[in-house]
């Protein structure tokens, strides 16, 4: 995989952490700044399947109503009453 230089202005203490974090862990600063970039990347991607399977474990019925609906055998008003997502 191709590499790209980055420039990073950090503050001294922050600096001297990676470096003291990197050498713990056997690794270049490259690498280790890398790591965290990933591991961070990941962390977000895998809130955002946790929230959208909560959303959808809320609304399932909601969802499964519409495209029975659009299936034509929808179901009366009185039958979506009550669940998230219906006025």
């Amino acid at each position: 995989m191709a590499k790209t230089q980055l420039n990073v202005r950090v503050d001294e203490a922050t600096a001297e952490a990676a470096r003291e974090r990197a050498l713990q862990r056997g690794v270049s600063m490259n690498r280790y700044i890398e790591e965290l970039v990933l591991r961070d990347a990941g962390e977000v991607g895998q809130t955002f399947v946790e929230a959208a399977s909560d959303f959808m474990k809320q609304y399932e019925r909601v969802f499964a109503e519409e495209f029975a609906r659009d299936a034509g055998s929808a179901p009366g008003p009185a039958d979506r009453e009550g669940q998230p997502g219906t006025t």
